[in-house]
């Protein structure tokens, strides 16, 4: 059986107390190397027009602009498809950045080819190929909101909206914590999102739950994202032992407050499941089947 040591040396003192696991849930970034390759086509273009004469580094630089915001584009909506993938109930994105970041690239291959003295048609041509290569390499944005069978539309809708808000408040959480490197630290901030993702899995799985999450994934988690900015400006400042106590205690409150909630949660949901079984036995038992 896994024991936890402690001691003079260890990170939580003498007496061995605190996680009893190392919570870690980074996750690999859905951009990945092959986005960040796209931002090297753009400094080739401008070192290979930069002794051309103005008129072509001019040009070189507006295609180069292109491609640059192309990759960047590229970039967040992976992470966007990524986190839409990840949802069992999700909004398409409301921008469609890799359809613009295929659009820009044909625009930025079809003005670096212009801008090496070719003709208009060519250049216009390999923007053409670049744009259909672009979108057979990376895809598309998701076109269509994600739904379960069986939940209207507007429930499904209240559930997106508040599920984006809630990942909205944790990644400023995370974000806030990881810029502070302690590492202590951001292991109790990802056991407590780890209970608040919990409970946003639960009521994306039954959005009928979200009536008794809401607070918590608004108005507390809401909280949290503050209570976080605060802790950290005050300690990146004053490193007050005080107010690190503190918000690990908060931490753990909220800890204990969702997961709580979320065992409610799914007690109720089994006790709904059980009544409905029996409705149904009692009347097949009726019908003689």
């Amino acid at each position: 059986m896994a024991k936890t040591f402690g001691g003079k040396f260890s990170p939580n003192g003498a007496s061995g107390t605190g996680p009893l696991e190392v919570i870690d849930n980074r996750q690999v970034d859905a951009a990945g190397g092959r986005s960040n390759l796209l931002f090297i086509p753009a400094i080739v273009l401008v070192a290979t027009t930069f002794s051309d004469g103005p008129v072509s580094l001019i040009t070189g630089l507006v295609g180069a602009g292109a491609l640059t915001l192309a990759a960047m584009l590229l970039r967040e909506g992976l992470r966007a498809e990524a986190a839409y993938d990840l949802r069992k109930v999700a909004r398409r994105p409301a921008f469609p950045r890799k359809i613009l970041a295929s659009a820009l690239t044909g625009v930025g291959v079809a003005i670096a080819s212009y801008a090496h003295d070719t003709s208009v048609l060519t250049a216009l041509l390999y923007g053409v190929a670049g744009l259909a290569v672009h979108v057979a390499a990376f895809g598309i944005d998701p076109m269509r909101d994600k739904r379960m069978e069986g939940i209207d539309t507007f429930q499904q809708d209240r559930v997106a909206k508040v599920v984006d808000e809630a990942e909205a408040y944790l990644n400023v959480m995370k974000g806030q914590i990881e810029g502070l490197g302690d590492r202590q630290i951001l292991i109790r901030v990802n056991a407590f999102q780890a209970a608040a993702r919990k409970m946003i899995r639960t009521v994306e799985e039954d959005p009928r739950d979200l009536t008794g999450a809401r607070k918590f994934l608004g108005v507390y988690l809401m909280g949290a994202r503050d209570a976080t900015v605060k802790f950290v400006d005050l300690y990146r400042r004053s490193k007050d032992a005080t107010a690190r106590a503190n918000f690990e205690s908060l931490l753990g409150d909220l800890e204990q407050n969702f997961a709580a909630r979320t065992e409610k949660m799914l007690l109720d949901d089994r006790s709904d499941m059980d009544i409905e079984i029996k409705v149904l036995r009692d009347r097949l038992q009726r019908e003689g089947v």
